[in-house]
């Protein structure tokens, strides 16, 4: 037969002819349009051949009318190979659960170590760890990668440093550094007080050193405001001039803000979806309808399937379709002008020491152009000008 594929599905037997005339029956066969192949004479009177499982009530009619003995001797095909399985389903059924439990279970949580962490410390970790669903027994494509599990620790506790978060088979290996007290502070070299830009002195506090400017003074970038250098003419030494000159500075900012913008923000309304990845074959497990959202933020989770040791090459991708609306956002004049005036101190704010204060502000320019509004504002700041410099040999 050349479809062998055929006989492999629908079924096929092994038949032994016995008596006078095989060759006959073998032509009666045919004739009956019954398929034979594969025949082997063995003797004057005994013939072998295969047939399809469907052509066996045909070949018992043409039996009747001939001088031969059938036998069947083998079968073949995937319905004798269902009958046996639905006969030993008792061992199938075992088989597939032994297999579908060690599936599960190299897909889960089994052991979560942490190293490098104080108890208490500890004790705060594995706290959040639960929040997050990662604990012994929580399936692995359920939990967060490592990656944002390290973020989320590093957010959530202000005692430690820095986390690295590794998973191997089914332990998650947590490697913490804690924040250290801070250390005394170096002894500092013989030095110098100079100002690190120009301003107006409007306050000093020096701990140690010879002060060489006062209250009011106008000082330019690079001058001395504390001496290192203490004590009379022929009767000085040096010292490391330390202490703090504040000292009015100016700045100046531009910001340029749109009169009307449009941007998406998420609504907190979203939908998952489950699936299973075989290369690029997506198998819905949970989530078959289409997001109800006109928009939508789409984030992807994808992690490999393990078992036993052995990483597969299916995945489990979680989709979470995260609903966003348009908001268009109108400002008048007079709010865009407030609006970049905020943003300019902000920004101006963020470039200055925690013990800078912003003394006044002025508009020197302000325009509509395009649609956009451009501010250009002035700024008068108290900051710390005194910056150390070395005292070299030879001063």
């Amino acid at each position: 037969m050349k479809n062998q594929w055929l006989s492999l599905f629908i079924g096929s037997v092994r038949v032994k002819v016995q008596g006078r005339g095989a060759e006959r029956f073998i032509n009666a066969c045919l004739r009956n349009g019954i398929t034979v192949w594969d025949v082997k004479k063995h003797s004057e009177d005994i013939t072998t051949f295969f047939i399809l499982l469907k052509d066996i009530p045909n070949v018992r009619a043409v039996v009747r009318n001939s001088e031969c003995k059938l036998y069947f001797i083998g079968k073949n095909g995937f319905p004798f190979f269902l009958k046996k399985m639905v006969s030993n389903i008792g061992f199938m059924v075992g088989i597939s659960l032994f297999f579908i439990m060690i599936f599960l279970l190299s897909n889960m949580v089994w052991n979560i170590q942490i190293k490098g962490a104080k108890p208490e410390t500890e004790y705060r970790i594995m706290k959040e760890l639960q929040r997050m669903g990662v604990e012994k027994g929580a399936f692995q494509f359920l939990i967060d990668d490592p990656e944002t599990i390290q973020r989320k620790l590093t957010n959530r506790v202000e005692t430690i440093t820095w986390v690295g978060v590794e998973l191997k088979g089914t332990t998650f290996y947590f490697q913490v550094v804690e924040k250290k007290q801070p250390k005394e502070t170096k002894r500092i070299g013989m030095q110098h007080l100079v100002a690190k830009k120009k301003a107006v002195i409007t306050d000093m506090f020096v701990e140690e050193g010879q002060p060489v400017i006062s209250v009011h003074d106008h000082v330019k970038k690079g001058q001395i405001l504390v001496s290192g250098i203490i004590g009379k003419e022929g009767q000085t030494k040096l010292v490391p001039a330390r202490g703090k000159i504040f000292g009015e500075t100016w700045y100046k900012s531009t910001v340029v803000l749109p009169l009307q913008a449009s941007f998406h923000v998420l609504t907190g309304k979203y939908v998952e979806k489950h699936y299973i990845t075989i290369k690029n074959i997506l198998i819905p497990v949970w989530g078959f309808k289409k997001p109800p959202f006109s928009h939508y933020k789409i984030d992807q989770q994808k992690k490999a399937l393990r078992f036993w040791r052995w990483e597969l090459p299916i995945f489990y991708e979680r989709v979470i379709y995260r609903e966003t609306e348009e908001v268009t956002r109108n400002y008048s004049w007079e709010e865009a002008l407030q609006k970049a005036k905020e943003i300019a101190r902000k920004e101006l704010k963020a470039k200055l020491e925690e013990d800078a204060s912003i003394k006044g502000e002025k508009v020197l320019h302000e325009a509509k152009e395009n649609g956009k509004v451009r501010v250009e504002m002035h700024y008068q700041v108290i900051e710390n000008i005194a910056i150390p410099q070395p005292i070299v040999q030879g001063d």
